[in-house]
């Protein structure tokens, strides 16, 4: 019954996206072209050639392509999915403005009765006219009406012109999102009080930093200027997160050496998040290990002033290696203030029950491409800042990069610096 289900939702999100594809198509290719012009043939086969490329993209990434293809692929299929979300909202916006053009234009090409019906007959004409006892006849004008073929014209110059607008608006934005994204994070300040915190904990600086996804768009280069923003800050900890990488160790080594160069007084720290387990959590936690960072996986530290804590990502089940809440934190102290590191905000409601005071998770991206975030806040309790949650505080970072389109709209990426707060300073 499961699979039936599954292959049913699966060919309604088949026919919705052939639908939208082809609602694109007749309004940017169709609609913009003469029937049987060679536009429109080199229109369609360049128009349909944008999803193919994203869907081998997305295959070779998932299906551990040679690395190389992966590249090849990834930025105009990644990038061609952006554009066409934004092509698809500006269309649908340019079907309000469509009617209104097409009547304005009609208005101006409309010649006024007056000067095509008739012109006033002359003095001798009228005379003429009522000696022979007939009201004067006007003359028709000269003036031609209107041209075979105008209606055509005109929509045809309405849907170019909606078209070309979509377009542009459509590439303005990922192009700026683009920016966003490869420029690296930057640097976002919060306070959080924690009423267990010591006094002479107060001020202590968390830098969190999630979902990087270093793969075969965001490399070596990315990753130093993620490393040389949180070094920069001048930490006492860092904490990534989880969704480092998008790939295996083998291909994202060099990608990943940057890490090594992380500093901060009581070190950096390392929990999974879902994208390690599709490219090989256990490689990548060693891996980060040979990089000087602290694995936490389903485990506790304690630090001078506080305990530190992480468990794997929920992703992690199928392999049996989920998150463990009693492991982490069964046997704690809990006079002592505790910091959770958990990729998905989903577990909160483990960490109330644990009493943690503070747990920082990634994993949202903010939405990443408006109006995404709208779904990703149905999907998760919390989808970017601080929120509380009985006793227990939730801090949600928008992430460093970006997974697929290197693009953010409306989700601009961040690195955190978390200043902890104590109620006794």
């Amino acid at each position: 019954m499961g699979i039936v289900i599954g292959v049913l939702v699966g060919a309604g999100v088949l026919s919705l996206f052939a639908g939208l594809l082809w609602y694109v198509w007749r309004r940017t290719v169709r609609d913009t072209t003469r029937p049987r012009s060679r536009a429109r043939r080199v229109g369609t086969v360049v128009f349909f050639a944008g999803p193919l490329l994203a869907f081998a993209a997305l295959g070779a990434e998932r299906g551990g392509a040679p690395f190389l293809l992966q590249q090849t692929l990834a930025w105009p299929g990644f990038l061609w999915l952006a554009f066409a979300l934004y092509l698809l909202l500006a269309l649908l916006v340019g079907e309000v403005v469509r009617p209104l053009l097409g009547r304005w234009l009609a208005r101006r090409a409309r010649v006024p009765e007056k000067q095509v019906s008739a012109r006033p007959a002359s003095a001798d004409e009228a005379r003429r006219a009522d000696e022979a006892g007939e009201g004067a006849q006007p003359r028709q004008s000269d003036e031609p009406g209107p041209e075979p073929g105008r209606d055509l014209t005109r929509r045809l110059f309405v849907s170019r012109a909606v078209a070309a607008t979509a377009a542009t608006a459509a590439g303005a934005t990922v192009a700026h999102g683009t920016y966003g994204v490869l420029r690296g994070p930057r640097i976002k300040r919060i306070t959080v009080p924690l009423a267990k915190l010591p006094r002479a904990a107060h001020g202590f600086r968390i830098a969190v930093v999630s979902d990087i996804h270093l793969g075969p768009v965001l490399g070596e280069g990315f990753a130093r200027r993620v490393v040389d923003t949180i070094n920069s800050t001048q930490p006492d900890l860092i904490a990534v997160v989880g969704d480092l990488v998008d790939g295996s160790v083998a291909d994202l080594a060099p990608a990943a050496r940057p890490l090594a160069d992380l500093r901060a007084r009581h070190g950096a720290f390392f929990v999974t998040g879902n994208h390690e387990y599709f490219s090989g959590a256990e490689q990548w936690v060693d891996h980060v290990r040979s990089l000087g960072l602290r694995p936490l996986e389903n485990a506790r530290t304690e630090l001078p002033y506080f305990d530190l804590a992480g468990v794997n990502d929920v992703q992690g089940e199928g392999d049996g290696e989920g998150p463990d809440f009693v492991k982490a934190l069964g046997d704690r102290d809990r006079t002592r203030a505790s910091v959770l590191m958990a990729h998905q905000p989903v577990v909160i409601h483990d960490a109330v029950e644990h009493g943690v005071d503070l747990q920082l998770s990634g994993h949202t991206h903010g939405g990443q491409l408006w109006p995404n975030n709208f779904v990703a806040d149905l999907a998760n309790p919390t989808l970017a800042g601080l929120e509380r949650y009985g006793d227990t505080q939730l801090y949600v970072t928008r992430g460093a990069g970006a997974w697929g389109p290197p693009v953010r709209v409306g989700a601009p990426s961040d690195i955190t610096v978390v200043e902890l707060a104590s109620s006794r300073a």
